[in-house]
């Protein structure tokens, strides 16, 4: 194959493990590794100006091109466009959609430098690959600066429906960015319906067969690729993490005990606020669960500069404390909430360690902790995954017990219901899973959409 240039909002810093760096960046760095190239994107830093040349690390065969970002950028292409504007709108959030003209002219702006930079790095034969809603302008700014090599995308949130898109200032002119990619991938079926539904009745485009369209003088090609995960390294960390202290201590309760996880970064999207009153309702509605059951919830912040994700923050200590002081003993908790990051391998531990894992987001493109869950059980004694049907990882964990976070009995009867399952069929909705998750990894996830995007129709 040849070389591979990987542009993503933030680049792993090539000294992280993979105790410390997402599974993605594993698999990313493992692809250039293996074919050599390039990883461009923002070095997560705020400098007093955006400098004019990337930083360049050498590592084996891979280039890490770094940028820092001015204050300026940073508010009105990050905090600003990106987390303001796009993420609650693919998330269907239009109540905390903020949109400003400056800040969409400061997401434009870094985009544009981006390409600029990049193009200097493009070798004739490169593949480039482009992740994410931060950089959905930067394919159409590269082909403006003459690149003409296969140019593929990957959106890993939600594409929004036509009715929610169109509320957008402006959202013609982000789609015909996306339309200047060869590649457009997207996690499920509802994204890739509501994409087409925008091309053909809104941007007056039209679908060719074999997954082709036509749209703003382009022809591309758009498909579903659903990211997996690692699933052997998590099954090796769940059986590793056996005898850590944090599952010993999470054992350590009296027979008849179980707990119930959730693992979410800080986020309205994640449906935490209705998690934790489904679970008051379960304890209401179920009173013999108190004290047999507790909630770990682990929460670390994220985006604390952004007015909403502090407004959540403050939201969910509230319901928390208000919980716990309705329904603690002296020597139980319901909730144990924590605002902290742990590693793959800690996380491992806990997963194999809870009854239920309680994965019920309003709105996520596909949710990878509900698979982690699924990957570090007991094959002997597995647990039971509640999945929220707003999840794309509900589309192939069909043998979870799927829920409608919005309904807060029924997630409730849901809970109760794996408390009480069975053994046999704990065993076989989980090996149902499992199936499923060996089939598609990460690794098959990436070498597919590379795969199709060294195939993609090509207009030089």
């Amino acid at each position: 194959m040849s070389r591979l240039i990987v542009v993503s909002n933030r680049v792993a810093a090539p000294a992280d493990v993979k105790g410390r760096a997402g599974g993605l960046a594993v698999a990313l760095k493992d692809a250039l590794a293996e074919h050599g190239g390039v990883w461009f994107g923002w070095s997560g830093k705020v400098a007093g100006k955006t400098p004019v040349k990337p930083a360049l690390t050498q590592v084996g065969p891979i280039t890490y091109a770094t940028i820092d970002l001015s204050r300026k950028h940073y508010n009105e292409y990050y905090n600003g466009f990106a987390n303001r504007t796009l993420w609650p709108l693919f998330h269907y959030r239009l109540d905390l959609t903020a949109f400003s003209q400056q800040n969409y002219s400061g997401y434009l702006q870094v985009n544009t430098i981006f390409a600029e930079k990049l193009k200097r790095l493009i070798k004739s034969e490169d593949l480039i690959w482009i992740h994410d809603y931060h950089l959905i302008p930067m394919g159409e700014e590269l082909r403006r600066a003459g690149v003409t090599q296969r140019m593929g995308f990957f959106l890993h949130t939600p594409f929004p429906a036509m009715e929610i898109l169109t509320a957008l200032p402006g959202h013609e002119s982000l789609i015909r960015s996306l339309c200047a990619y060869d590649v457009v991938g997207f996690q499920t079926e509802n994204d890739l319906r509501a994409f087409l539904d925008y091309i053909v009745n809104e941007a007056g485009g039209g679908i060719m067969g074999n997954h082709l369209i036509h749209a703003f003088g382009h022809t591309l090609r758009v498909e579903i690729f659903p990211i997996g995960i690692d699933t052997e390294d998590f099954v090796r960390a769940g059986q590793k993490e056996i005898h850590s202290a944090g599952e010993k201590i999470m054992r350590g309760r009296p027979d008849g005990f179980s707990w119930i996880i959730g693992v979410d970064r800080l986020d309205y999207s994640k449906g935490l606020v209705e998690r934790f009153q489904s679970f008051s309702r379960l304890l209401e509605a179920h009173p013999a669960y108190r004290r047999r059951v507790a909630l770990l919830q682990i929460a670390p912040p994220s985006r604390s500069e952004v007015p909403e994700y502090r407004e959540i923050r403050r939201t969910l200590e509230a319901e928390s404390g208000h919980i716990n002081g309705r329904f603690a003993e002296f020597d139980w908790v319901p909730i144990n909430y924590l605002n902290k990051s742990y590693t793959r391998q800690d996380l491992a531990g806990f997963y194999r360690a809870s009854r239920i894992g309680l994965v019920t987001p309003l709105r996520d493109g596909m949710n990878l902790v509900a698979k982690e869950y699924v990957a570090a059980q007991n094959p002997e004694d597995p647990g039971v995954l509640v999945l929220s049907r707003f999840a794309g990882a509900a589309r192939e964990l069909e043998t979870a017990l799927i829920v409608n976070p919005f309904d807060f009995e029924g997630v409730a009867d849901a809970i109760a219901r794996g408390l009480e399952m069975p053994l046999e069929e704990r065993r076989s909705r989980w090996a149902a899973m499992m199936e499923g998750l060996r089939a598609n990894t990460l690794t098959t996830w990436r070498d597919k959409f590379l795969d199709t995007l060294a195939n993609a129709p090509y207009e030089a």
